[in-house]
């Protein structure tokens, strides 16, 4: 039996916003979302979902054009300055603020439209762009590869999470470590000198790590599957074709993958150390960072739910997700509604990444209370959730994050779960659609 329930839903679409806000959430006890995935497919205009070949390939165009544009930008600030700025500006101190300056706004904005073709490329990757799988992979290969990304690798881990998102038995990225990771104490006997001993430590410190993790944290998960699933040995990494994290008949698409990487860094070795380091690599710290801040955000906030087999289904995985206006217009523009938009996201993974505004409005209509939405700035929120998601227990089919304290800042109402229970909530009956939601 199926059951469905909107608790508190928001007849006007952008109330919404105010009632999932992270504040209300911390104040409202959690119930998993009733509605059914039927109910949300049923609720967004089916041309939403069609792709236009043409709008696709125009910002793919459109991104490689400020790559390259931001090259030649790159290219002409040694001689501005040398030139005196075309004698505007001479004096010494000024030039060199004025090159610094320059360089800058170089690595920022190439930094911001790097990240904008890994999220093309992310696109590409669900065919979302095209309706031919080829061409989807090919731009999505190309893009990827230019970036340093194994592709196909990613591609496949990248599905794994989108069928299990929030699983604690199946999601492949963000998964919570446990009290047990930490060797803590069992939770009634933990004292604070416990959580003292294993979490306390300065801001300076706290800084340096996240640091680490913005910096290298993407190529880090790449090589050693950090945050990924537990259910993998150690030394697991998406660069051997044999690793645990792929299907038999993927190895030659890893090879793939592999060869691609290879062949970008031979071109960075022919053009040059001082094309490596000054129009290259800083500009791709700052795509990693990019990559880590929102894949982070979107899955990382100690009021949104991690579940067991118990209790998990397809809907409320997807619901598990938190949309962020990062970098407001700046994010929307060259990330492509990325975080935007990226609860839709989830519901709808072969839909247009430019369409995703509306899908998020009709689907917000059907969720209410249960879409989840956080306008804290964007690094005041990276800082909160890395600080404050530090791990979970080891029992429970509905989870938070719990802080250095051992304290989870959400609670879960149980009285509200067992309700559903006993009305005969059901996973399978839960998402269920006329056509079953396809990863591809």
């Amino acid at each position: 039996m199926a059951l469905s329930m909107k608790r508190g839903q928001a007849l006007d679409p952008e109330s919404s916003y105010i009632a999932s806000s992270q504040s209300t959430r911390l104040r409202t006890p959690f119930s998993p979302p009733t509605v059914t995935l039927k109910e949300i497919h049923d609720a967004v205009p089916k041309h939403l979902l069609q792709k236009n070949h043409w709008k696709a390939t125009s910002y793919v165009v459109r991104d490689i054009t400020f790559t390259a544009l931001l090259y030649k930008f790159a290219y002409s600030i040694t001689p501005l300055a040398a030139g005196d700025f075309g004698g505007y500006i001479t004096s010494g101190w000024q030039k060199a603020l004025a090159k610094a300056g320059m360089w800058a706004f170089y690595w920022w904005f190439q930094g911001l439209v790097g990240a904008g073709l890994f999220c093309l490329g992310h696109d590409a990757g669900h065919t979302s762009l095209y309706s031919s799988n080829k061409v989807n992979n090919t731009v999505g290969f190309l893009l990827h590869s230019y970036l340093l990304i194994p592709y196909f690798a990613w591609r496949s881990t990248h599905h794994a999470h989108h069928k299990a998102t929030a699983s604690m038995e199946r999601d492949e990225n963000y998964v919570p470590y446990t009290r047990s990771t930490y060797k803590l104490p069992d939770e009634k006997t933990a004292t604070k000198a416990d959580y003292a001993e294993m979490f306390e430590e300065t801001p300076l410190y706290t800084l340096a790590r996240l640091f680490i993790m913005q910096g290298f944290g993407w190529w880090i998960y790449l090589a050693r599957n950090t945050m990924g699933s537990p259910m993998y040995p150690p030394g697991t990494n998406h660069f051997s074709p044999n690793s645990p994290l792929f299907k038999k008949e993927q190895r030659n698409d890893i090879i793939i993958s592999d060869i691609s990487i290879v062949a970008m860094s031979a071109i960075l070795v022919y053009l040059g150390r001082e094309f490596f380091f000054w129009y290259y690599l800083i500009p791709y710290l700052f795509v990693n960072h990019w990559i880590v801040m929102f894949t982070f955000l979107h899955h990382s906030d100690p009021t949104i739910p991690h579940y067991r087999k118990g209790e998990w289904s397809f809907l409320r995985g997807a619901a598990a997700t938190v949309d962020r206006p990062l970098l407001g217009w700046m994010g929307r523009f060259f990330f492509h509604n990325i975080s935007h938009d990226h609860v839709a996201h989830h519901f709808f993974l072969r839909a247009p990444f430019y369409n995703g505004p509306e899908i998020t409005k009709a689907v917000k209509k059907v969720l209410g209370d249960d879409y989840n939405y956080d306008s804290t700035p964007t690094f005041y929120a990276l800082y909160r959730s890395f600080t404050q998601c530090l791990f979970i227990e080891d029992e429970g089919d509905i989870i938070f994050y719990k802080n250095k304290d051992g304290v989870a800042l959400r609670e879960l109402k149980q009285s509200v779960v067992d309700e559903i229970s006993a009305k005969g909530w059901d996973a399978a009956e839960q998402d269920k659609v006329d056509q079953a939601p396809k990863v591809e």
